[in-house]
């Protein structure tokens, strides 16, 4: 039965399904926060390093992923909801755990847009507020 949840995800964005990219999307959902190209080959070691690279790139253009620039040095990327065409409206804010070093989606807090002068066309936002996540905060 959970195999169709990923199964749906991929038909919903037109991607063929094969065994690495259930396997991908299913590291990525179940991670419950942005992951960076580091982390998918550490989770899925048994798979080649440029296998998981391409189906990264397919899934993001087939805007099945987003990516996230928090600022560490290493792009994180997570699963979009079944809603999300990865336009500037559908952009949400990140936050960025300064000592886990987690990436997480804030989906209910979308970045405001702003009025660009004449001839500046908007195409992406990156908005990451930095700060302790509540799971290192609970930690003494």
């Amino acid at each position: 039965m959970e195999e169709n949840i990923y199964l749906d995800k991929l038909a919903r964005r037109d991607i063929k399904p094969t065994a690495i990219r259930l396997l991908v999307i299913k590291e990525m959902m179940q991670a419950e926060r942005a992951v960076s190209l580091l982390d998918l080959e550490t989770l899925l070691d048994t798979v080649d390093k440029s296998t998981i690279s391409r189906t990264i790139a397919l899934f993001l253009s087939h805007h099945l992923i987003h990516s996230i620039d928090d600022g560490s040095g290493s792009l994180k990327y997570a699963v979009c909801d079944n809603s999300c065409n990865c336009v500037v409206q559908d952009l949400h804010s990140h936050f960025y755990c300064e000592k886990c070093h987690r990436t997480f989606c804030l989906e209910g807090t979308h970045i405001p847009v702003i009025d660009l002068p004449e001839g500046f066309a908007l195409h992406s936002m990156n908005y990451v507020l930095k700060g302790i996540c509540p799971e290192c905060s609970s930690r003494k």
